[in-house]
C-alpha cells in the first residue's frame, strides 16, 4: 500500500534532504526510522515533494512510501515519532489516494524566507530560521521587483544548472510583507524550483530593498539567462518549505503524468 507522510523538520543539523552515504540527512533518518519500526532488513525508500538543501527547514514536506504493513496510520505516526530525533516530526500518516505521487502529483510549492533588517529586533534565538541584514529594507521596492518576475520563464540566471534538467519554471506568486513583529517575510510559490532558485531570487531582492539596485534589475538578470555574480545566494537558514499543493484526488494521476513529461528533477532551495 502507498502511504502519504507529512512531516516537519529543522534543517540546521542535516546535510539536506537526500541520502548521502554516512552524512546525516532527513531522508536517511526517516528511512532508517521506518526500518526500525517495521523491523525489516532494508530501509523502505521514500519519495519527497522536493529535496531541500542543507540547512533549509520544512513545515509542510510531503513524502510517499510503499509499505507492506497492517499497521494503521495513527500507529505508524506514533511509532515513527517515538524513534525519530527531536528535529523531525511526523504530523500525519495516511493511505495515499489512487495515483498519488508526492513529487510529481504536486501542483505547487510554497516557501517563505524570513529576514531581520532591524538591528534592535535581532533575536539570537531565531538565528537558525532567519537572515540578519545590515540595512533597512523597503518592502514596496521589493514587491515592485518581485512582480516583474512572475509567470513562466527560463530561470537559468537563478539556478544552478544540472545537465539534462530544464530551468523553465512557472513563478505563481512572489511577494513581501512586514510582520507585526517587524520581520520581513518573502513568500514564493512556483510549480517547482530548481537548485538554489529560491535563495537566489531572495538574494536579488535584498539589494533592491536596501537601495543598492533599482527594482527592474532582477528582471534584467532573469532576461540574461546567465548567472550574475552580483546575485547572492542567501543563507539557507532563513528558508522554510511551508506547503505543498496538490489537485483533487481524481486528478492526481494525470498531474503526475503531466509533470514527468515537462521536467525531470524537482529540487528546492
Amino acid at each position: 500500500m502507498r502511504w502519504r507522510i507529512d512531516l516537519r523538520y529543522d534543517g540546521t543539523g542535516f546535510h539536506g534532504w537526500a541520502r548521502q552515504g554516512p552524512l546525516r540527512t532527513v531522508q536517511g533518518v526517516l528511512e532508517d526510522s521506518l526500518r526500525t519500526i517495521l523491523r525489516v532488513p532494508d530501509a523502505p525508500a521514500v519519495t519527497c515533494a522536493g529535496r531541500t538543501d542543507t540547512g533549509v527547514h520544512a513545515r509542510g514536506q510531503v513524502v510517499h512510501v510503499d509499505l507492506e504493513t497492517e499497521m494503521p496510520g495513527r500507529e505508524l505516526q506514533r511509532r515513527l515519532n517515538g524513534v525519530l530525533p527531536p528535529d523531525v516530526a511526523v504530523t500525519s500518516v495516511a493511505p495515499a489516494p489512487a495515483g498519488f505521487d508526492a513529487r510529481f502529483s504536486a501542483l505547487a510549492r510554497r516557501y517563505v524566507y524570513r529576514i531581520c533588517d532591524d538591528q534592535g529586533l535581532w533575536d539570537p534565538l531565531t538565528r537558525h530560521v532567519m537572515l540578519r541584514v545590515p540595512r533597512p529594507l523597503d518592502i514596496d521596492r521589493m514587491n515592485e521587483a518581485a512582480g516583474k518576475l512572475l509567470g513562466e520563464h527560463d530561470f537559468a540566471a537563478f539556478c544552478r544548472r544540472r545537465e539534462g534538467a530544464s530551468t523553465v519554471r512557472a513563478l505563481l506568486e512572489f511577494h513581501w510583507r512586514r510582520t507585526d513583529a517587524g520581520a520581513v517575510e518573502g513568500t514564493v510559490i512556483a510549480d517547482a524550483f530548481c537548485h538554489s532558485m529560491v535563495r537566489a531570487l531572495v538574494g536579488s531582492m535584498i539589494p533592491v530593498g536596501d537601495g543598492r539596485r533599482e527594482p527592474d534589475w532582477p528582471a534584467a538578470v532573469l532576461a540574461s539567462r546567465a548567472r550574475d555574480s552580483a546575485v547572492t545566494v542567501v543563507a539557507a537558514a532563513g528558508l522554510t518549505l511551508e506547503e505543498v499543493m496538490y489537485p483533487a484526488d481524481a486528478d492526481l494521476a494525470a498531474r503526475a503524468v503531466e509533470a514527468r513529461q515537462v521536467r525531470g528533477e524537482v529540487h528546492h532551495g
